[in-house]
């Protein structure tokens, strides 16, 4: 039971972290980030909230690595719901301040990189499922075997293009994020001698048996 309690709580903080990093990237007023430039692109042209948007671009992308063999996990569908309603609840409470001068807005836009790939290392870490965009991710960087900053900036540069398109908002924090995440997501993997093609997520199924066996032992 404790180690079902310490899973939940490491998946339960990846998450959050990954939502703070969502809304310090907006509130630092400098461009969201390539994702967000798509989520927010759909709210202009639906009636989405950026936390739905997100939720409704999971599913599609989890669609997607299913079909490149990547497996479908307990924490991929609660990455997809758990993460969106966190980045609703946080943009509602305003516990981030919204930045209103250039310097403070760059100290944002780094602090929600490293909170975004910190959150991916915790959460992924659990091996219980990716999240649909980090799982694109390491389903393209297995499929490839290219590095994970050269495949994290093409997925985040066709993110931003298409949410460009629609007309979410592009600033120079956008590009500088285009550019940073992936070195920064390999830099908090680096530090944590971290290997994604090490791992082996539980799908569904397996999830459920792995949690009735820890409750059992």
């Amino acid at each position: 039971m404790k180690k079902i309690f310490g899973l939940i709580i490491r998946i339960t903080l990846g998450f959050l972290l990954c939502a703070f990093g969502t809304v310090m990237a907006l509130n630092s007023n400098l461009g969201l980030s390539p994702w967000d430039v798509f989520h927010q692109g759909l709210t202009k042209v639906t009636s989405l909230t950026m936390g739905q948007a997100s939720i409704i671009v999971g599913i599609l992308i989890v669609l997607i690595t299913r079909i490149l063999g990547l497996k479908v996990g307990l924490g991929t569908i609660a990455n997809m719901i758990v993460i969106g309603c966190f980045i609703d609840f946080i943009i509602y409470i305003k516990i981030i301040p919204v930045c209103n001068n250039l310097f403070t807005g760059i100290i944002m836009m780094i602090g929600s990189l490293f909170a975004s790939a910190i959150g991916s290392y915790l959460y992924i870490g659990c091996e219980m499922g990716c999240g649909p965009r980090d799982g694109l991710m390491i389903a393209l960087v297995k499929l490839t075997g290219k590095s994970v900053s050269i495949i994290r900036f093409f997925i985040e540069m066709g993110a931003l293009i298409i949410g460009w398109l629609l007309g979410g908002f592009v600033g120079i924090g956008t590009l500088f994020t285009a550019f940073g995440i992936g070195y920064c997501v390999q830099f908090i993997y680096k530090i944590f001698k971290f290997d994604i093609k090490l791992l082996n997520h539980r799908n569904i199924k397996e999830g459920i048996q792995f949690f009735n066996e820890c409750i059992t032992n």
